[in-house]
């Protein structure tokens, strides 16, 4: 069984790490939110519904950009480059967020603390889409570039090295 898990890991870990990751990042992002609307904001009101929604956006964000680059995709890529591309992907998810926020909590009056938590999800999978795809894919192409080296192979390595210098 545990190396079942194990080989399961191996395969999926970055998935893995990153769902890990979003329900940490999930938990920040409800909870300023949640302390927010019950403290000092009221959410039956829009703009301070989306300042506290916003401000939810700003501390979850910093937490999810170190937690990626640290844990899941193990980022050894330039730092202030990286992060200027995971906060404007994470700007256009923003706009997602504030978007179904308006609609289903101040048109439809849906409950704005069931709305927070569903979008949440449509926000994992959009986020991780971009990070993958966009922002942390230079160390995924150097990954591959690694693992297609046949070090096993004394031609292939040499040639390899030639190539390197």
């Amino acid at each position: 069984m545990f190396e079942a898990i194990v080989k399961l890991y191996r395969k999926y870990g970055e998935m893995i790490r990153y769902v890990i990751v979003g329900g940490i990042t999930t938990f920040a992002s409800i909870g300023v939110y949640l302390l927010l609307t019950s403290t000092v904001l009221d959410p039956e009101k829009a703009w301070e519904l989306q300042t506290a929604n916003v401000l939810s956006w700003i501390v979850a964000v910093t937490v999810a950009y170190i937690l990626n680059r640290v844990v899941v995709f193990r980022s050894r890529n330039r730092v202030i480059w990286e992060m200027a591309q995971f906060y404007a992907a994470r700007l256009c998810t923003l706009g997602l967020d504030m978007g179904m926020t308006w609609l289903f909590v101040t048109v439809l009056h849906w409950n704005d603390r069931l709305v927070k938590l569903m979008v949440q999800f449509v926000l994992l999978v959009s986020n991780y889409l971009l990070s993958k795809l966009v922002i942390f894919r230079e160390k995924r192409k150097e990954a591959r570039e690694a693992e297609t080296k046949d070090v096993s192979d004394p031609v292939t390595s040499v040639e390899n090295r030639i190539q390197e210098d």
